[in-house]
């Protein structure tokens, strides 16, 4: 306890002394640390507000350039696709006009099909291979050429149409990527440090494995854009293409038509000749024929007219065969009547001209027939050929496809 309450050590006045000048010095040290750290704080802190704001600055300079990159591609995929949207429309029509042109060929050759059809029922010897079924064939031929070529045209129309489309899926596809990061980029640029919007992100930084360089980001719209030129070139190019064939079609098809028309009228003109020369000659045989009735009939009253007289010559003959005795005399009276039934009998026995102007009457008589009968295969094959075929064939008419 006597311990306890034993007074404290006393220090030296010199310790005092220095214990008061190394708390000044420790203090002035401390204050001088703290200075130098303030002094750095304020410039770090100065520092670090530029780097922001020009770290900020640049960022939002790199976003207005990204924006106007996203601008140009969108502007050059809107063109483009605005052209070939009006490319598929203008292919389209072209399109609707290979159509409407393959389905006007079918009537023409259905008529053609008929008229060779119809022709086969001609008679005789106006069944003949003639020009108008050559040309008739031909025309079946150009027809059936014209609608495979306008086939395989629009064949090659709907791939184009397919392909176009699929670029304008693309272009679509890639301007709906376009305008949703344009918005973004937009948002990005509006955002300030008061904005009620800004937050704190986790892995923020963090590049995933789906991002792309920015040549990769090029090269992708650029493709897009290049095969929808090459679209709508290919697209333009079968369309001048469709055009010549349609022209060329159309001519073809409305030059054999005109070409069968004429070898009709033709024809038609050689048959009625042919049919008014055969009726000029039935007209002559059956005068003919008449005339040589006449004669017939002439020769068989001659022959009938000589009976009379040979029955007198004979019964006098045969009366004077009775005379008596001397009086059986050979005389004139005798020499005369012998001769005049001798005379009789041979012109009655001449009847092979009878005979052979009944074998030419007979004759004419066929002859009469067989015009006849070319008269109506001529008539049939005028029916055929003017009324079915040439009335069918005023229907047909070829517009410019």
């Amino acid at each position: 306890m006597a311990r306890l309450l034993q007074a404290p050590p006393k220090f030296h006045p010199s310790e005092w002394d220095i214990a008061n000048k190394m708390q000044c010095a420790s203090t002035e040290s401390q204050k001088s640390r703290s200075e130098c750290m303030i002094a750095e704080s304020w410039r770090l802190l100065d520092e670090i507000e530029k780097t922001t704001q020009k770290t900020r600055s640049d960022v939002n300079k790199k976003i207005e350039q990204r924006r106007e990159e996203i601008k140009f591609w969108k502007q050059e995929l809107d063109k483009k696709l605005e052209q070939i949207v009006h490319e598929t429309e203008v292919l389209l029509t072209f399109k609707t006009r290979l159509e409407k042109s393959l389905e006007s060929c079918k009537e023409p050759l259905v008529i053609a099909q008929k008229c060779l059809l119809n022709r086969q029922m001609r008679a005789g010897i106006d069944l003949v291979h003639d020009e108008v079924e050559q040309e008739l064939v031909k025309e079946a031929e150009v027809l059936q050429g014209v609608m495979a070529l306008l086939g395989r045209s629009l064949q090659q129309t709907n791939e184009q149409i397919r392909l176009n489309r699929s670029a304008k899926y693309n272009l679509e596809m890639d301007l709906k990527d376009k305008f949703t990061a344009l918005m973004i980029e937009d948002y990005c640029a509006s955002l300030r440090n008061n904005t009620p919007d800004s937050r704190y992100a986790d892995n923020a930084v963090k590049i995933e494995g789906n991002f792309v360089s920015p040549e990769d980001w090029i090269d992708f719209s650029n493709r897009n854009v290049e095969k929808a030129d090459k679209q709508r070139n290919n697209s333009l190019a079968l369309r001048v293409l469709i055009d010549g064939i349609l022209s060329q079609a159309a001519n073809d098809m409305r030059k054999q038509c005109e070409t069968v028309n004429v070898a009709f009228r033709n024809r038609v003109k050689e048959v009625k000749e042919a049919k008014h020369k055969l009726e000029m000659l039935l007209a002559m045989v059956m005068d003919e024929a008449a005339s040589q009735e006449k004669t017939i009939a002439a020769l068989k009253k001659a022959i009938a007219d000589e009976e009379g007289p040979v029955k007198v010559a004979q019964t006098c003959l045969e009366t004077r065969n009775h005379r008596p005795n001397m009086e059986l005399c050979y005389d004139t009276v005798q020499y005369r009547l012998i001769s005049e039934v001798q005379e009789i009998t041979e012109n009655i026995q001449r009847q092979d001209t009878l005979a052979q102007a009944e074998k030419e009457l007979r004759g004419l008589s066929r002859r009469q027939l067989s015009l006849e009968e070319e008269i109506q295969v001529k008539e049939n094959t005028l029916y055929i050929d003017e009324v079915l075929c040439m009335q069918m064939r005023e229907s047909v008419y070829i517009n410019n496809f």
